[in-house]
């Protein structure tokens, strides 16, 4: 009898336990079509920001500012870590720091310093691996979506390090939203900016046009380098948004499918062992009838 009733609490348990992922599964699936389209509309943005920034680079120079020539050294790597507040997300945050690391150990066996500026507690993991080399740990408990302003004040923290020569080059892990199954995990350098090849190549095809500058390119270049490192952040903050709703949906979905699994499978226990009392029981009485 005492296993039949920790089988009936068990089966309860597992019914509460696949209501709740079957909850946070609908939850997630109603944020991710929000979380898609601000990711998806983010993108053509930021990278016809890089495909400017690209032709004024080539019209001015790379050694027009520090954040396109750098410090002229590449031995202090900064890797920014951006992931998410919140868990129950699938393998999304692992897969991102995941990255990292595998980012980390290249660069520490060629020689290089490594240091992490985290942004997200899902991130502080990374503490257990590199205690002593987590510079910031930027909090974003109170932000409810994805945020500009939010971006901006990581990238205006990033650049400051830099311009005090805290670090030579950094590099921004995040996930690329695919789709509800897939996000791919991303390492970008960010600082100095880089001038991805297909953004030199599109600012070249366009080079035959004439473009007269007010103010002079040197002073546009200037202004929109700081703010192209606070888009490339806002970007990640994006495509996280929708990675994470999509993982969490996904592993939510998987969840809900196993606990429904798990009870059967504990209610075919159960029956058997309560036929199993049942038949006991007869036989007892039986026999006790039959003494008689």
């Amino acid at each position: 009898m005492a296993s039949l009733k920790a089988l009936k609490i068990r089966i309860g348990s597992v019914k509460s336990t696949q209501k709740i992922t079957k909850a946070m599964k609908m939850v997630a699936a109603a944020k991710l079509r929000r979380a898609q389209e601000a990711a998806v509309a983010g993108r053509p943005y930021a990278e016809r920001l890089e495909g400017v920034v690209a032709s004024l680079a080539r019209n001015v120079g790379v050694g027009a500012s520090p954040l396109l020539a750098g410090t002229g050294k590449d031995q202090v790597h900064l890797l920014v870590v951006a992931t998410s507040e919140r868990g129950l997300a699938g393998a999304f945050n692992t897969n991102i720091v995941r990255a990292a690391r595998r980012k980390a150990e290249e660069l520490e066996a060629a020689g290089k310093t490594v240091r992490f500026y985290l942004a997200g507690k899902k991130g502080r993991v990374m503490r257990r691996f590199y205690p002593n080399g987590i510079v910031a740990d930027h909090d974003l408990s109170e932000l409810k979506t994805a945020s500009f302003d939010a971006a901006k004040d990581i990238a205006d923290d990033l650049i400051r390090r830099f311009e005090a020569g805290e670090f030579d080059i950094a590099h921004l892990f995040y996930a690329r939203f695919q789709s509800a199954l897939v996000q791919e995990p991303i390492g970008a350098q960010i600082i100095p900016v880089s001038i991805p090849e297909r953004a030199a190549a599109k600012s070249a095809a366009g080079g035959d046009a004439t473009v007269a500058y007010e103010p002079s390119e040197e002073a546009i270049l200037a202004d929109l380098l700081p703010r192209n490192v606070a888009i490339q952040v806002f970007r990640a903050m994006l495509e996280n948004a929708a990675s994470e709703q999509g993982s969490r949906m996904t592993a939510m979905d998987n969840a809900t499918r196993n606990a429904g699994d798990m009870i059967k499978r504990l209610s075919i226990q159960y029956n058997r062992a309560r036929q199993a009392a049942i038949t006991t029981e007869l036989v007892e009485i039986i026999s006790g009838a039959e003494a008689l």
